[in-house]
């Protein structure tokens, strides 16, 4: 039910073009180490095996593409991996594409991958458990698992409910579905009109389920970032501002097994 659920609101999402949604079609090499690789820690990716898993859209898929790896992309939505599909024809890739769940990997063998690179969606499965016992089965030993999500701090405030003085902290600090007021999304799709679509159902994850999660798994986490605005000064109540105040984002970078 949540991925059915989830799924339609992706496919519409995608369609009326998130930015998420919108495949990178003018990348050279250093751009595309920028996309996939901010802390400079992967290393050469040439000839790796990588899963970009739920990372459909036709922008990290790309990226890694450009710099010789060899890509799989997963991902629940149709329309994001058809924006795959079309970033691979413009540079003339060969990119794997599955329409998938990313709690459930059996498709794909044991060891199949160096590197599992998951963007910002593992905030749309109540159990991260699953996904990371699933990333562990198709690493090799020693491969690198990158996970982008939302800082668990930071989940339920909102950047426009500026007081004055700062931004209101207020719902419980537990794992568990979060329920905004408003469950929609500002998009401005292709043509350049906003629109408000409904979003996909999200869930909270408190740091010690994220940390704890991953060394359960098999996991040595090897570095942590958090996401905030590099701008100076920013307008009280933008959404610069909010990051400076309220990081909304995390990365974690781990490695699996014994290596």
């Amino acid at each position: 039910e949540l991925a059915r659920f989830n799924k339609e609101r992706w496919e519409e999402l995608a369609e009326a073009g998130v930015e998420y949604s919108r495949p990178f079609l003018d990348l050279a090499e250093a751009d595309a180490r920028k996309v996939i690789d901010i802390e400079g820690k992967l290393g050469n990716v040439k000839g790796k095996n990588v899963l970009c898993l739920a990372a459909g859209g036709g922008q990290q898929s790309a990226a890694f593409g450009l710099l010789g790896a060899n890509v799989t992309v997963l991902d629940l939505s149709e329309t994001q991996l058809q924006r795959d599909v079309e970033a691979a024809n413009h540079y003339g890739l060969d990119v794997k594409i599955h329409q998938g769940d990313m709690r459930n990997l059996s498709r794909f063998t044991p060891d199949s991958f160096d590197i599992v690179w998951q963007a910002h969606s593992i905030n749309f499965v109540p159990d991260v458990r699953e996904v990371y016992q699933q990333v562990a089965r198709v690493l090799i030993d020693g491969g690198m698992y990158r996970l982008h999500c939302t800082n668990p701090f930071t989940h339920t405030v909102i950047d426009d409910k500026w007081n004055g003085e700062g931004y209101l902290l207020k719902d419980a600090y537990v794992d568990g579905e979060i329920e905004y007021p408003d469950p929609h999304w500002d998009v401005t799709g292709f043509d350049g009109e906003n629109q408000k679509i409904a979003g996909p159902r999200e869930f909270r994850h408190t740091l010690s389920t994220l940390v704890n999660g991953l060394i359960e798994s098999g996991f040595t986490i090897d570095g942590l970032w958090e996401d905030t605005s590099d701008q100076t000064g920013p307008e009280p109540g933008s959404w610069e501002h909010f990051k400076s105040i309220a990081a909304p984002w995390i990365t974690f970078l781990s490695t699996y097994g014994s290596q």
